[in-house]
């Protein structure tokens, strides 16, 4: 596949950075896998597609197998990435393993009569988090899931706030499939995000008349003009790619997404 090398890939360092294997980090590979890999059944799948960073996310079962996670990706050469959430079992693995996954953490949508309101609230929300996450050097995402949470504007409000009063390990973790309300504006809300942006998390885009939330990367109508404004505007932070579909070999889902990577990445190029 192209995408296992970069001396394969764009001929301009912003593409190349963008697109290398190195650079993706998969995301959404736990609840949603139909085989419910154990911990090393996952690792060997992640090491088998050429992936070495994974964004764990999980469900109240999964919480005695943090541990094993832990130790069966650092035994096949994995980042544990990033922490959906936060959970205390894992608060006490962080230090014991010498991991430092950012933080995932939906950003909320306050519903205080004036913008400003709305903003303390998210803020003072988030100050617990942030405090935690802080005094264990982690970075912290504020993580788009549509509502006013979801609006680049709002994300960047409460970030910036947050670093205001201390927090400068805060920022921004942006997902294709909670934005669709802003394709037609992207290009502006990638801008004011981009400074903030701890991970960029890529989908399938389609219209509103063929709508569905999740696609694999290449199968949708915008995703290749989305990332053609990625690359202009020079990001070179990770890429996150999902395995976020039910009752699906998550393994599938994945190289699905690589294949759409590799084709969109052969066009840009051009």
């Amino acid at each position: 596949m192209v995408l296992a090398s970069g001396k394969n890939l764009a001929k301009n360092d912003s593409t190349q950075s963008f697109f290398q294997k190195d650079n993706l980090v998969a995301w959404c590979i736990v609840p949603f896998d139909s085989k419910q890999r154990t911990p090393k059944e996952r690792a060997i799948m992640v090491a088998q597609l050429g992936l070495s960073k994974v964004a764990y996310d999980w469900r109240k079962p999964h919480v005695e197998f943090f541990e094993e996670e832990i130790i069966q990706y650092q035994k096949y050469g994995i980042e544990f990435f990033a922490f959906w959430g936060w959970h205390d079992n894992m608060g006490s693995l962080i230090p014991k393993y010498g991991i430092r996954p950012q933080i995932w953490k939906t950003l909320g949508s306050p519903r205080e009569d004036t913008q400003n309101q709305r903003v303390k609230v998210a803020v003072k929300n988030m100050v617990p988090l942030a405090e935690k996450t802080g005094a264990l050097k982690l970075k912290l995402g504020l993580y788009n899931h549509g509502g006013w949470g979801g609006e680049p504007e709002n994300l960047v409000a409460v970030c910036k706030e947050l670093k205001r009063m201390g927090h400068k390990h805060t920022g921004i973790v942006y997902n294709f499939h909670h934005g669709h309300e802003q394709i037609k504006d992207f290009s502006q809300s990638f801008s004011i995000m981009k400074p903030h942006l701890l991970c960029l998390n890529l989908n399938g885009m389609s219209e509103e008349s063929n709508f569905r939330k999740i696609l694999p990367i290449g199968q949708g109508q915008h995703e290749k003009s989305m990332m053609q404004v990625i690359i202009e505007q020079k990001y070179r932070g990770p890429i996150g790619i999902l395995g976020h579909v039910s009752n699906r070999d998550v393994k599938l889902v994945l190289k699905e997404n690589l294949l759409g990577l590799e084709k969109l990445s052969k066009e840009l190029q051009q």
